[in-house]
């Protein structure tokens, strides 16, 4: 096994369970030209070779992330991307499963795809 479906496998609920729907999705969108790495302790995932999100659960904070390496592009739902001091990324967190609007994360995974030509 992969040290970043490790990583997603060993999360306590509601993390696990988070994480692995929101790959799901991402699989779903991106369809090709992705992979998924294990980078400074998280999941990244790669589109086209380049890095496009990453994948935390914060256990402290108690929630997941889902940042996207170009978030600072994101033109749409920018009320529910949060960028807290950092310069280039932006993500949408989630406490439950229950929070994840589909419509919203396909929105984002899709405009973020079109900053990769």
């Amino acid at each position: 096994m992969k040290p970043a479906d490790v990583y997603i496998i060993n999360q306590p609920e509601p993390y696990r369970s988070i994480l692995l729907h929101l790959l799901a999705v991402l699989e779903t969108t991106l369809e090709t030209s992705y992979h998924l790495e294990y980078k400074w302790k998280v999941p990244h995932m790669y589109y086209k070779g380049r890095p496009f999100c990453f994948l935390n659960a914060s256990h402290k904070r108690q929630y997941v992330d889902l940042g996207f390496s170009r978030g600072f592009k994101l033109v749409q739902h920018q009320e529910l991307l949060v960028s807290e001091g950092r310069n280039t990324m932006k993500s949408l967190r989630y406490q439950s499963l229950e929070e994840i609007d589909p419509i919203v994360l396909t929105d984002l995974i899709k405009e973020a795809m079109a900053l990769y030509p």
